[in-house]
C-alpha cells in the first residue's frame, strides 16, 4: 500500500529499386539517399515498414501514422485477431507473432518482405525479468530477424534515461541497463543502419492525475526540498510516433542516438498540477510528499527481498526504484534540434478534460479503467 501510494505522485509515471541485398553480415551497406530533403511529419519513400511493439500505446500511434504517409504497414502484434478489432490498425496489414520466440517471427520477416523495423518493444513492468526479457533479448530477436530478411534500417525506441545506466549511476534501474545492452548490438552489427530514438516522457505519463483533480483530490508531488521537484518536457504520442517515422527518409537520423522532447520549455511537477488546475476550472491544490518516503519503502521492500530470498519482494523493490528516479530525475531536452512536435501539454490537457483519456494500467498511475468512463460520462 505504501509503495503503491508513493508511485501516484510519480506521473508513471527502400532501399532504391534494383539496390543488392547482401548475401551475409559482414559489411554495412551503403545506401543511395531515400530522399534528398526530408520533410518533418511529410516524407514517404514508399518502403516496407514492419512495426514490432505494435499493440502498445505508442506501437499503435506508429502504425497509424505509418499507414497515413502511405508506407506499406505490417504491424506484429501478439493477438491478430484482437487487432484487427482496432482502428488504429487500419490500413495495416497484421501478423501474428511472439517476440520472445524468434521462430514465430519468421513469417513477419521473410526474405525480401521487410526494408524497415520499427521497435517499440518495451517491458510492461520493468522488473528485471522482465527488462531484459523484453527491452534486450525481444527486440534483438527482432534485430537478428530483420538481418536475416534483408533489411536496410533499425529503428529502436529506447528512453532518454538511458543515460543513467550508460554514467553507471548507483540508482540506474534494470530496464535502462537491457535498453543500454541492447543499444550496443545495434552499435556492433554492420548490416543495417540505426536510429535509437530516446523520448523524455509521454504526454500520458504525465497526465494521470486529471480524473482525480476533477474529483477535488489535490495534485500530488514528490517534494526533493524546499518545494523543488522534477521537470520535464514531454511529446505527445502522435509527435512521437512522426519522429520514428522520420528516420526513415531522413539521413541525418541514420546511426545517431536522437534525444526528443516536446516543444515546449520543461514544466516542473508543481507547474503541471497548476496547469491542470486551470484546464479544468479550479483553483491550485498542490500536496508536495517528501521524497524520502521512498527510501524507507525501497529499504524495506529491498531488506526482506534478500531476507527471504525473494523475486517478487525484489521486483516491489525495483518499481519503488522506478518511481523514485522519475520523481527526481529531469526528463528535459533543452538543444533545439531535440525538440519535435507541435502539440502542447495544455492542448493535451483540453483534450482530455473532454474526451477522457484511454484506460492504459502501465501508463496512467491514477487512472483506473472505471473513473477513466465515470470521467467520460
Amino acid at each position: 500500500m505504501l509503495l503503491a501510494a508513493a508511485l501516484l505522485a510519480t506521473g508513471l509515471c527502400l532501399p532504391q529499386q534494383g539496390a543488392v541485398r547482401p548475401s551475409s553480415f559482414s559489411t554495412r551497406r551503403v545506401h543511395t539517399p531515400v530522399c534528398a530533403a526530408a520533410v518533418p511529419g511529410e516524407s514517404c519513400t514508399g518502403e516496407r515498414v514492419i512495426v514490432v511493439g505494435a499493440s502498445g500505446y505508442i506501437g499503435k500511434a506508429v502504425v497509424k501514422e505509418a499507414v497515413r504517409r502511405g508506407y506499406p504497414t505490417v504491424a506484429v502484434t501478439r493477438d491478430a485477431s484482437k487487432s484487427a478489432a482496432e482502428s488504429k490498425f487500419e490500413g495495416a496489414s497484421i501478423v501474428q507473432a511472439d517476440v520472445c520466440d524468434p521462430s514465430t517471427l519468421r513469417a513477419a520477416f521473410a526474405q525480401g518482405s521487410v526494408d524497415v523495423v520499427i521497435s517499440c518493444l518495451a517491458s510492461r513492468s520493468g522488473s528485471k525479468r522482465d527488462s531484459f526479457a523484453i527491452d534486450y533479448q525481444a527486440t534483438l530477436n527482432c534485430l537478428e530477424a530483420a538481418r536475416a530478411a534483408g533489411a536496410r534500417h533499425f529503428v529502436m525506441l529506447s528512453a532518454f534515461c538511458v543515460k543513467s545506466a550508460e554514467r553507471q549511476d548507483p540508482y540506474a534501474l534494470q530496464f535502462q541497463y537491457a535498453k543500454k545492452d541492447m543499444e550496443q548490438k545495434l552499435r556492433e552489427q554492420e548490416d543495417l543502419t540505426y536510429t535509437i530514438v530516446r523520448p523524455t516522457a509521454f504526454f500520458k505519463s504525465v497526465s494521470g492525475q486529471l480524473e482525480v483533480v476533477a474529483g477535488g483530490a489535490p495534485f500530488v508531488f514528490f517534494d526533493l526540498g524546499d518545494g523543488a521537484s522534477a521537470t520535464c518536457n514531454p511529446i505527445s504520442e502522435p509527435d512521437l510516433a512522426a519522429a520514428l517515422v522520420d528516420t526513415i527518409a531522413d539521413e541525418g537520423r541514420r546511426n545517431v542516438v536522437w534525444n526528443v522532447g516536446g516543444p515546449e520549455d520543461g514544466l516542473s511537477m508543481q507547474q503541471q498540477g497548476a496547469l491542470v488546475a486551470d484546464v479544468l476550472g479550479k483553483e491550485p491544490n498542490t500536496l508536495g510528499v517528501p521524497i524520502g518516503i521512498f527510501d524507507v519503502i525501497i529499504n524495506l521492500l529491498q531488506g526482506a527481498a534478500d531476507l527471504f530470498k525473494s523475486e517478487p519482494l525484489a521486483d516491489a523493490a525495483e518499481f519503488g526504484r522506478i518511481g523514485r528516479y522519475y520523481a527526481v530525475e529531469d526528463m528535459l531536452t533543452t538543444e533545439p534540434s531535440e525538440r519535435y512536435g507541435k502539440t502542447t501539454l495544455r492542448e493535451h490537457y483540453e483534450r482530455i478534460a473532454v474526451e477522457g483519456q484511454e484506460y492504459d494500467p502501465y501508463t496512467s498511475v491514477f487512472g483506473s479503467k472505471d473513473k477513466t468512463e465515470a470521467f467520460k460520462k
